[in-house]
């Protein structure tokens, strides 16, 4: 909220907005993917394994006159470990200081379900919807319904399952939105930013993101590790960014360890002559480096860290609260 003797900047358009939208959901319903669409550019991580995003991303959109900043919260799912827990209550934190609420649903998932043919899958998706409904019930506050997907659903079906989730009465408004596709978006976006408070925008015009680099590099790293060792390695590694040097010619070397809980896990992660751990670096490299605008010069070990799920440092580089 601004000071009242604060002056806030116009234009013509009018005075300046700005403001937090949390983006809440069941893992894997594609709130990444939505804030990367409304941001312009990757800033989250985007794979088909949920539970992928672990702390609160910030991406920063513009629309008009409004400053959006989007926070992609972890997942909100039934916890089993430490570190469920403290993701899940991180997403929920993230909702209680944001000005509007986006509850992103899985459309084609949630239907098959209603219709009594959802597979296991579907099911647990349903159970953290269920979650969801509840957290916002309980707090007492209003969400915007963003049912993603609904390219792949009829028309008549997708019109049902938005008066049946309209029907709980935790919801303001409904748009319909495929955020791999950019579809829908502009609508979501005028509804967010007529929703922002009038104030100065909080980052320069410019700025996509509110993660600092050596985290942001790591996340892209853990990134290219879910996608090649998606099976193999599901939720059993992290990265972290050990050093950052800016270096004379312009460049940055970054140093990464790659943890894993157990030594066959070392293995898998470096491959056949070391050609997992290539292919991961390399990715991570091009990617760091177009993202940074700098040549990078990317050295990713690997190491065994039995405890990392239970190492209250690492839920402290995360931003999440161990004790949760």
């Amino acid at each position: 909220m601004s000071d009242e003797n604060e002056t806030i900047p116009t234009d013509d358009r009018g005075p300046t907005r700005c403001g937090f939208a949390a983006i809440l959901g069941a893992p894997n319903a594609g709130k990444s993917t939505l804030v990367n669409a409304l941001v312009g550019q990757k800033i989250s991580i985007v794979t088909q394994k949920v539970q992928t995003t672990r702390f609160p991303v910030r991406g920063v959109a513009l629309h008009g006159v409004a400053q959006i900043v989007l926070v992609d919260t972890p997942g909100v799912f039934t916890p089993k470990r430490r570190l469920d827990r403290a993701m899940v209550a991180s997403a929920w934190g993230g909702a209680a200081d944001a000005d509007v609420l986006v509850h992103v649903v899985d459309a084609p998932s949630a239907a098959r379900v209603h219709e009594g043919r959802g597979d296991a899958g579907d099911k647990r998706t349903e159970a953290d919807v269920v979650q969801v409904l509840e957290g916002l019930a309980k707090q007492g506050r209003k969400a915007i319904l963003a049912l993603n997907k609904v390219d792949a659903l009829e028309r008549t079906k997708l019109f049902d399952l938005s008066q049946r989730f309209f029907d709980h009465g935790v919801y303001e408004e409904v748009v319909m939105i495929s955020a791999l596709k950019s579809s829908g978006l502009d609508r979501l976006a005028e509804l967010l930013a007529a929703r922002m408070p009038e104030g100065p925008w909080l980052y320069p015009e410019e700025q996509v993101a509110d993660t600092p680099l050596r985290v942001m590099a790591a996340e892209i790293t853990r990134e290219k590790v879910f996608l090649r060792l998606h099976e193999e390695l599901p939720y059993q590694a992290t990265v972290e960014t050990d050093a950052w040097t800016e270096r004379k010619d312009g460049s940055v070397r970054i140093d990464q360890t790659l943890y894993v809980m157990r030594d066959g896990h070392k293995g898998i992660a470096i491959g056949k002559g070391g050609e997992t751990l290539k292919w991961i670096s390399q990715n991570a490299r091009k990617e760091i480096s177009e993202a940074i605008e700098k040549p990078v010069h990317l050295f990713l070990h690997v190491k065994v860290r039995e405890n990392w799920l239970e190492d209250r440092s690492h839920f402290s580089a995360m931003g999440l609260d161990y004790d949760v």
